[in-house]
């Protein structure tokens, strides 16, 4: 008979033994930091190493679980990020962003569906955004869109109607003292006009609506999802992922293969940037004009196919969820060096701007996401509702609306906008 060594045996006759845990633990994982209280925490070292057991649920379309959701057992201190609107990776950098008195401030509970295209307009001081249908409702009462009048305190949330309407803004950007307006949906009929995939100029003075481009060489753009604009020659950018067809929020399939493009509204010319990105979504500049950004929400998609039919919007953690940076030359006409830039840490990145400074923001999930030019996340804005987009309104641009389902939220803080062309 085999005799087992001692040390085996007694290893199996003790009891469970406690989990045995990783040296490499900073403690405390997270801390209230910067004078503030509970509502601004640091995260130390990126919490690179957790202790053992940790675990984060899955999102899905029908729950979403970011970062403060992980459940740590044996880190009493990874709670408070469930308290914080001010998550802070980065302690010098982020705290100096952050200013001396951060605040976030919900403003308006508003319904389910998506809200969307914020563009600030600086010479009236209002902000315009867009309500979306949910997904697969009619799109009859949904060509009013809201405005957010910065002028009294505290502001007021009201419907607005362009001349003539526009059905479901998805981007924006104001250029010229014009509001920009890309629409991502298309009916024969909604209120008796025909509504198609579009973007749009509207004069806040007037309130007048003029299209200016809805189609390529007689197809129906997919979306037009995001859209910014190149300021030294004018052109504009837009994204066109597919998902009015996911949402029904179009009456026909996808007739284009996904894409970004340059608009040149004086010639009308259509120009094709990049079509290697699955759903292409978020886009914008860098101050100097050399970058630019393109989010990528892969993980967000559904079928094409028309037999199937439009509504069938799904989530996959393992899709692609990522930002990319090109290279921008010879005033904006050439686009190139794709490259990998930042993996959202929440969801999909949504909306994107970048500040003064050159920091990337992106909207993802319940908050909003600061990045640095390297990629590097410093700050996480974590708010009660989900966040679709964004916009910097106010005489030095230091305050964030926050818009997406459920909520319109503002931040006050040290980030400044870029200034409109």
């Amino acid at each position: 008979m085999k005799t087992i060594p001692i040390c085996l045996a007694a290893l199996l006759a003790a009891p469970t033994m406690a989990q045995v845990q990783p040296v490499g633990v900073t403690q405390p994982i997270v801390e209230a930091c910067g004078g503030f209280s509970s509502s601004v925490v640091c995260v130390n070292k990126y919490a690179a190493v957790l202790p053992y057991h940790f675990n984060r649920s899955i999102t899905s379309l029908q729950a979403d679980y970011d970062f403060r959701n992980t459940t740590v057992s044996s880190a009493p201190t990874f709670s408070l990020l469930k308290q914080a609107n001010f998550v802070v990776f980065d302690r010098q950098r982020g705290l100096d962003y952050l200013g001396g008195s951060p605040r976030w401030d919900f403003m308006f509970p508003i319904g389910d569906s998506v809200h969307e295209a914020p563009v600030y307009v600086p010479k009236l001081n209002l902000l315009y955004m867009s309500q979306l249908p949910p997904v697969n409702a009619s799109p009859d009462g949904y060509l009013s869109q809201l405005v957010v009048n910065l002028n009294i305190s505290p502001p007021t949330l009201s419907e607005y109607l362009p001349d003539p309407p526009i059905f479901a803004p998805n981007g924006g950007v104001y250029h010229n003292g014009l509001i920009y307006w890309a629409s991502s949906g298309g009916f024969d009929n909604i209120n008796g006009t025909e509504q198609r995939i579009s973007i749009h100029t509207v004069d806040p003075m007037t309130n007048k609506s003029r299209v200016i481009l809805n189609n390529y060489f007689g197809y129906y753009f997919n979306n037009m999802d995001d859209v910014t604009v190149y300021p030294p020659s004018g052109d504009l950018f837009f994204t066109d992922p597919d998902y009015p067809w996911f949402n029904g929020r179009v009456d026909t399939a996808p007739q284009l293969p996904t894409a970004t493009y340059r608009f040149n509204p004086t010639t009308g010319a259509v120009f094709l940037v990049d079509d290697t990105i699955e759903q292409p979504n978020g886009i914008a500049f860098s101050p100097d004009g050399k970058t630019l950004y393109i989010t990528e929400t892969g993980a967000l998609t559904g079928s094409i196919d028309p037999a199937v039919g439009p509504g069938t919007k799904h989530y996959n953690t393992t899709g692609r969820r990522s930002i990319y940076a090109f290279d921008v030359a010879n005033n904006g006409t050439r686009i190139s060096n794709k490259r990998a830039f930042y993996l959202a840490q929440d969801y999909i990145p949504d909306g994107l701007k970048v500040s003064r400074e050159g920091l990337v923001l992106t909207a993802s999930g319940h908050g909003l996401d600061v990045i640095d030019d390297m990629g590097q996340l410093l700050i996480r804005v974590q708010v009660n509702h989900t966040v679709s987009n964004f916009a910097f309104t106010g005489p030095d641009l230091k305050s964030l609306w926050l818009m997406g389902n459920k909520g319109i939220s503002r931040v006050q803080w040290n980030i400044t906008g870029q200034v409109s062309k």
